[in-house]
């Protein structure tokens, strides 16, 4: 059945790894690690299975737990809460994404909160030179050690994977690893002054909610993976936050004026047909932060259809 798949350019075959991060410290609100089981228990791997991909890590013993991770005493960097267990967890993770990546499969992250990134997206630079990350989010994730004003790390991994702002002992294990001109951002509408001035000083690509609504999402998505250039494997980053609040609304940080259903999906659409990708991660999914029952289901359902636009699911 999988060779109904077109070939991919970086991959080998047409094998999804899971990588469960079931992980909640890089921001204050409970309930994100019980996303990944959340995905799964939706149907997200045999969802991929009818697809044509042969998907591992999924497993009854798959989940990690993350909190035989957590530091007996943690580190003190100034306002950065857990620096050591969030460093520690995406240590691991970065070591699950590249073995995934150098085995020549589509690393797929089900998270957790979006620290996990500095794991997700260190971990396919390791193997995959030259590798382009496109981020989904409302926000921009960019702030550092020194930026931050709330010391939330989830608001951080891209400045950590990029190498900027103050050294933080507890990531010494982390070395840069992504050039500014290798990052394209989608549906930002709520970035920090201090992220604003970064993402300026870096000349960093990035298409917010104004640039959506002006060109359309057809023509931001041309203008993104030409932007990476024609040779670049690609890593999908996508916070479910990035959609409008009424298409996924069970998450931490929601924002008005979001990507709609299908904005979101065409994203996915178009770098599958680059045959590109090598990795993606899903975000943000917290399960206790539906108004209702059903207003999860709607975030789970969405999450796992992203996932499927990504990895080859088409209209017709």
């Amino acid at each position: 059945m999988a060779a109904s798949l077109p070939p991919q350019k970086y991959t080998r075959g047409h094998t999804v790894g899971l990588v469960l991060a079931p992980f909640s410290g890089g921001q204050p609100r409970g309930g994100v690690e019980h996303g990944p089981n959340q995905l799964l228990e939706n149907g997200l791997a045999k969802q991929l299975r009818a697809l044509g991909w042969t998907v591992e890590g999924d497993g009854p013993d798959a989940m990690p737990d993350f909190e035989s991770l957590r530091p007996a005493k943690e580190l003190v960097h100034g306002i950065l809460k857990n620096p050591l267990f969030v460093s520690r967890v995406t240590q691991k993770i970065h070591e699950l994404v590249k073995k995934t990546c150098a085995e020549g499969k589509v690393a797929l992250t089900l998270g957790g909160d979006h620290s996990i990134g500095m794991g997700t997206v260190s971990g396919s630079a390791a193997v995959h030179d030259n590798l382009g990350v496109i981020w989904v989010d409302a926000h921009a994730d960019i702030n550092t050690a020194d930026t931050t004003e709330s010391g939330n790390l989830h608001g951080c991994p891209m400045s950590f994977v990029m190498g900027i702002g103050p050294k933080v002992e507890a990531f010494s294990w982390l070395k840069p690893c992504l050039r500014p001109s290798r990052i394209v951002y989608i549906g930002l509408r709520d970035v920090d002054q201090g992220e604003k001035r970064i993402l300026r000083e870096n000349g960093i690509k990035a298409f917010s909610m104004h640039e959506v609504d002006k060109y359309g999402i057809g023509r931001v998505m041309e203008l993104a993976i030409a932007h990476l250039g024609a040779d670049c494997p690609i890593h999908l980053s996508f916070d479910v936050d990035a959609l409008d609040p009424s298409v996924a609304p069970a998450t931490g940080t929601p924002v008005r004026g979001g990507l709609s259903f299908r904005e979101g999906h065409y994203i996915c659409e178009s770098i599958f047909e680059t045959g590109r990708l090598v990795s993606m991660d899903i975000m943000e999914v917290n399960p206790q932060l539906g108004a209702d029952h059903a207003s999860l289901v709607q975030t789970i359902q969405v999450g796992c259809s992203l996932v499927r636009s990504a990895l080859g699911e088409t209209l017709l």
